[in-house]
């Protein structure tokens, strides 16, 4: 049976993914050097298609790392000297928190329960802080926070850099980025690419702030990743180490493509099946939306809290060819996460809809 995936991650893949890994074997572009010039024209291409789709100016370099999770060490490494400070609501903003004190970072946290949401008007950041950690979509809970409340916080306070988790959300946020100083994702879950690859976004701030850590001898930035490594190399369209060659080719060729579609169609396609789901899951009587506060639903993770075993729902799904994702952690028995990406079109949301309906 052919599945239709609406997991967070890995996700359904790009419909077209598999003709362009059918090119890149063809060209047998997974044996070119990293140093050629055909390597450097095929980054090159990447880095100006996510440019073009996500908005980035050049004054942030666009990086590639093993994934999203190494940015959380990349970050704290080379932008923090004493103190971070992070909202946490979930899985993952948790664990860019203990990654920070895994570093013997002194770090801070406002927490909510899982569920919840932060507006910026409650948000108040400790002054030694240095870097400001959120989660624009926090994967494990189906919780957004809204970008105009992430802009706010950076103007309220400037002279501390932010760093924005768009795992689960890259290319819906619309992110200004004369105010963003770091942002990353990786590329399993609405690329709709296989998993194997972080890109990391950073300012030239970011960098002065590494550089400037690099100097002091009781502090490390790491070794051949650190940032102004990282940076030099990218400037001449390269890495340090070897790449990940294909994931680096597939990712620029499914950005050309999402360019073509227009990233404020993908936004607003995004949207409109996020409101069936929604209203889908509001309507059964053996759902409930997760997230209670309207303006803190994520519209690329949808939850839904299950009355009956999430199991048994799954399973049920998955006898019709449809994969959704179960609750995370202690909520892996009580909820089912679906994934709202663009590899999956209007009309499969419906066909799931439609299964749901008939639980």
């Amino acid at each position: 049976m052919k599945y239709t995936f609406y997991t967070p991650g890995p996700a359904q893949l790009f419909p077209t993914f598999e003709q362009h890994l059918s090119t890149f074997v063809t060209q047998q572009l997974g044996s070119i050097s990293h140093r050629s010039q055909q390597y450097r024209a095929l980054h090159q291409h990447t880095v100006e298609q996510l440019r073009t789709l996500l908005g980035v100016p050049d004054t942030h370099a666009i990086l590639f790392l093993g994934s999203a999770s190494e940015a959380w060490e990349r970050i704290l490494l080379n932008c923090v000297e004493h103190e971070s400070f992070h909202l946490v609501n979930g899985s993952f903003s948790k664990k860019f928190f203990q990654y920070a004190q895994a570093l013997h970072k002194h770090a801070h946290k406002l927490e909510k329960p899982m569920g919840q949401g932060f507006d910026a008007t409650e948000v108040e950041v400790p002054e030694y802080a240095e870097v400001i950690g959120v989660t624009q979509n926090e994967t494990s809970s189906g919780v957004q926070m809204r970008v105009s409340d992430i802009h706010k916080i950076k103007r309220n306070y400037a002279s501390k850099l932010i760093a924005v988790d768009m795992v689960s959300s890259a290319p819906y946020p619309e992110l200004d980025y004369s105010l963003i100083d770091t942002a990353f994702f990786s590329v399993q879950k609405a690329f709709g690419l296989p998993s194997g690859l972080g890109v990391w976004i950073v300012n030239e701030k970011c960098l002065q702030k590494a550089e400037r850590l690099r100097k002091y001898d009781n502090l490390t930035i790491g070794a051949h990743h650190d940032l102004p490594t990282l940076w030099k190399n990218a400037q001449n369209h390269e890495t340090p180490a070897t790449p990940n060659v294909m994931g680096i080719y597939l990712l620029g060729k499914i950005a050309e493509e999402m360019n073509k579609i227009g990233v404020d169609t993908i936004r607003k396609e995004t949207e409109q099946k996020a409101k069936l789901l929604y209203k889908c899951i509001e309507q059964h009587e053996g759902f409930e939306p997760f997230v209670q506060e309207s303006r803190h639903r994520s519209q690329t993770v949808v939850v839904a809290s299950t009355k009956q075993p999430s199991s048994e729902i799954i399973s049920t799904l998955k006898a019709k060819g449809l994969v959704v994702g179960s609750g995370y952690g202690e909520h892996k028995a009580t909820q089912v996460r679906i994934a709202n990406f663009p590899a999956t079109s209007t009309e499969q949301v419906e066909e799931l809809i439609a299964a749901l309906g008939e639980l």
